[in-house]
């Protein structure tokens, strides 16, 4: 069984969400501050996030950023705007998904299930073993710990697969669309601006320069490859 962690303000909120997913058969952690939600996070062993971004005390970007310090755990952002400024913020800050209120209870099942699926895989057996280097980057697909000219560096989940998608296949292209279908396992419509802010998170941890990358380059009109001229593939 899994553990989700719902941390909204509002208490009716929280209480929708338990009831939609506790149709699923996971077991449902409840918090209403930021600060709530760290300490449910170091006190138990929360499986995925479901984060609320305006909150009292401290809200959802600021805890978000505090877990992805230690956590490499699924986080949803849940946001009382449409606006792409507040869904753009928090996946900035190395959330994984978001889903604006209203809710639509299938959208919210189906999204926690392919954030779980993803991690689960992530972090399970069905990954092929070996090593990964082009450049100075490194992936050891065995202990999912990544490293850039000998320093670990910490990403999410998401930015773990699309490295290591394109890490798998160097030199190619991929458009916007195709990452997102791979990564994501879904339909791209209109999605694909999500990849876009991934990517720049990414070359931000990877990359001396990010505004001048050597890894993830932008083949303009057509996607993202990883450019991999003295690159190889140990396995």
């Amino acid at each position: 069984m899994y553990n989700i962690l719902i941390c909204d303000d509002e208490k009716d909120i929280v209480s929708a969400l338990k009831i939609y997913l506790t149709s699923e058969d996971y077991n449902i952690f409840e918090a209403y501050t930021g600060k709530e939600a760290l300490v449910k996070v170091k006190n138990n062993n929360i499986h995925l996030i479901l984060m609320d971004i305006m909150m009292p005390e401290m809200d959802g970007i600021s805890a978000t950023a505090k877990l992805r310090e230690e956590y490499n755990i699924p986080i949803i952002m849940l946001t009382a705007k449409s606006e792409d400024s507040d869904k753009i913020l928090g996946l900035n800050i190395g959330a994984d998904d978001y889903i604006t209120k209203p809710f639509n209870p299938v959208e919210v099942q189906a999204r926690v299930r392919s954030q779980l699926r993803r991690y689960v895989k992530l972090g399970g057996i069905e990954q092929k073993q070996g090593k990964i280097s082009i450049g100075g980057i490194e992936i050891d697909d065995e202990s999912k710990k990544v490293s850039v000219d000998g320093e670990m560096v910490t990403l999410t989940p998401i930015e773990y697969n699309i490295l290591k998608f394109l890490m798998e296949n160097p030199n190619k292209v991929f458009s916007s669309a195709q990452i997102y279908e791979k990564i994501w396992k879904e339909k791209s419509i209109g999605s694909e601006g999500s990849v876009a802010v991934h990517i720049r998170h990414l070359r931000e941890k990877i990359e001396i320069t990010p505004s001048e990358p050597r890894y993830i380059k932008v083949v303009w009109g057509h996607g993202y490859k990883m450019e991999a001229n003295n690159g190889k593939i140990e396995k």
